[in-house]
């Protein structure tokens, strides 16, 4: 199981534009992408390819998240996203 952490880049957290980027992202790979806000009480597990459900993460620029798959390539690519600026572009 790969995964890295990283800090969320978007200036407005994962709202509904970057949560649809990541989330089209994610449904590209046939393997499982989870996504867990670090210092979340509940650490509860989000499945990337759900806009939605990472909407309500609530996670802030800044906050990290820990990016987990069996597709390590899946990982750098959806933790590259979650690093970027997705409101800037």
């Amino acid at each position: 199981m790969a995964s890295k952490t990283v800090k969320v880049g978007s200036s407005v957290g994962l709202h509904a534009r970057p949560a649809t980027i990541i989330a089209d992202a994610a449904a590209e790979y046939d393997d499982e992408i989870i996504l867990t806000l670090v210092g979340d009480e509940d650490e509860d597990e989000t499945d990337a390819a759900s806009s939605l459900m990472i909407m309500s993460m609530g996670a802030e620029q800044g906050d990290e998240v820990v990016v987990t798959s069996d597709n390590a390539e899946a990982v750098e690519a959806i933790a590259a996203l979650i690093e970027k600026d997705l409101d800037a572009e």
